[in-house]
């Protein structure tokens, strides 16, 4: 008869004794997307950029490199789930075009089993808190959810970024105007406001991760040390600093982060530590770039000035070489792991 394992015996009672519980072990990068074949992500200009999206990805096949799901970067810049456009947006050039214009063709064209939404930032169009913008947000917040629920798919939503007014402070405006052709100085007090909310929705079983809680104390932290500090330049479009603390956010919430990344600051130096970490992170950011103008374009949208991006055909063809290209360094990183 086999003797039973008296140290899992006692670490069990130890941790007991301590009152701390017991460690739950991580999950592999493939075990939060069981039966998810495909990811699209749905957002305004921060989603577009794609770093988060590029970080995730890399992360998630070094360690996995079996990784299966596809990630799909449809966010659109200037875009906004609430319909709302402030005036004279873009100087008059065209006003801001919304989700839900697009978002059936979307669900059909795409097909995902799940869709990580970040909307916020645009929302408020950057004026002080009003309850009409605000229920106009929710109102879109729940139609997507109404929309993807009826087409099979799980909904993620992200919290918006914090706005920095501290870069642009001679471009705000101070409260109690009747109109801002230039974003409120307090707007960040809003975009509170929007994330409180999401996160509330944690108690009817919503799906939410807050990225904005954490970037807001990272900014806040690091301008005590360096008063010059800052996570975006114009107050809106977070740098690739930015980018990887939303990434380690997501990464966090499925649980798949190794506890020596948890502290980490910048993609570059977590995957350079890792064996063809470099090489794949490049790799991926050029299949990502590829797909996302193929996609929004194949999708359709009615936001001027975007790139047309190769036929969808053509860019899956080109994607398909690279994640060969992919699948090679993840197996020659594999065997130099174990030399």
């Amino acid at each position: 008869m086999n003797r039973p394992d008296t140290r899992n015996f006692a670490t069990l009672i130890f941790a007991l004794s301590m009152g701390i519980g017991v460690l739950q072990p991580r999950a592999t990068a493939a075990e939060p997307f069981a039966g998810i074949r495909r990811v699209v992500f749905l957002g305004d200009s921060i989603t577009y950029s794609g770093q988060y999206i590029e970080d995730v990805e890399t992360y998630l096949r070094l360690k996995s490199p079996g990784f299966k799901c596809e990630f799909l970067d449809l966010g659109l810049p200037s875009e906004t789930v609430s319909g709302l456009s402030e005036p004279g947006h873009a100087g008059g050039a065209f006003p801001r075009p919304t989700l839900h214009e697009r978002l059936d063709r979307v669900l059909a064209k795409t097909k995902p089993d799940m869709i990580i939404a970040c909307y916020g930032m645009n929302d408020g169009i950057y004026y002080p808190f009003g309850e009409e913008r605000f229920k106009a947000y929710q109102d879109g917040i729940l139609l997507l959810r109404e929309k993807a629920k009826a087409a099979g798919a799980r909904v993620l939503h992200v919290t918006p970024p914090p706005f920095d007014a501290v870069p642009i402070k001679s471009r705000t405006l101070p409260a109690g105007l009747a109109e801002y052709k230039q974003p409120y100085e307090g707007y960040d007090d809003v975009l509170d406001r929007y994330s409180e909310w999401l996160v509330s929705k944690r108690a009817d079983g919503w799906d939410v991760v807050d990225i904005h809680t954490p970037l807001r104390k990272h900014l806040d932290e690091a301008r005590t040390r360096d008063p010059k500090f800052r996570l975006a330049g114009d107050g809106v479009h977070i740098d690739a600093t930015g980018h990887w603390l939303i990434a380690r956010e997501l990464l966090r919430y499925w649980k798949v982060l190794d506890p020596k990344d948890e502290k980490a600051e910048a993609a570059g130096p977590v995957f350079d530590a890792m064996p063809q970490g470099a090489e794949v992170w490049k790799l991926v950011q050029r299949r990502q770039r590829v797909l996302k103008d193929a996609w929004l374009n194949a999708v359709g949208h009615k936001r001027p000035g975007m790139t047309k991006g190769v036929a969808v055909e053509e860019a899956e063809k080109q994607a398909s070489a690279i994640d060969e290209q992919i699948r090679l360094r993840l197996s020659s990183g594999a065997q130099s792991s174990k030399q």
